[in-house]
């Protein structure tokens, strides 16, 4: 297998990565955010990951890549806490937050950033073996 495919494959578990941290970085902004343009309470969003073919194949094997074809609205319950002197708290006194759990998101935002290191040790490891024929090359 080529260099450049392993860094191709690499590649797409970074960038898959960089979006969740992204929508995680969103997430905890709006974590208080009671009213949004649409109405009602900020939505929390995760991305979904699929397999992605490369179009190639190795030794008879195929190459897969990461694709995040979508991004969709989390269904978790939002969370009701009674605060009558909230500007946005209904007749009853009650407010309604985003379905936003920090603690969760911190825990995501950890395997996120340690999947995307993996992904850059991969990189790293391909060029120390590129740089190591380079080497044989030129002792040659």
């Amino acid at each position: 297998m080529s260099f450049n495919k392993i860094l191709d494959i690499a590649a797409t578990g970074m960038s898959a990565q960089r979006l969740r941290v992204q929508l995680i970085s969103a997430n905890v902004a709006n974590s208080e955010t009671t009213r949004t343009p649409a109405g009602g309470p900020f939505v929390k969003k995760d991305a979904v990951f699929q397999v992605m073919p490369m179009g190639e194949t190795v030794d008879g094997m195929p190459l897969f890549g990461v694709n995040y074809p979508q991004i969709h609205d989390s269904h978790d319950p939002f969370i009701y806490k009674y605060e009558p002197g909230h500007p946005d708290a209904n007749e009853d006194g009650i407010v309604v937050y985003p379905n936003v759990n920090p603690i969760e998101e911190v825990v995501n935002l950890t395997e996120a950033a340690r999947s995307f290191d993996a992904n850059v040790n991969v990189v790293r490891a391909v060029r120390q073996m590129g740089q190591a024929a380079l080497d044989i090359l030129r002792t040659s």
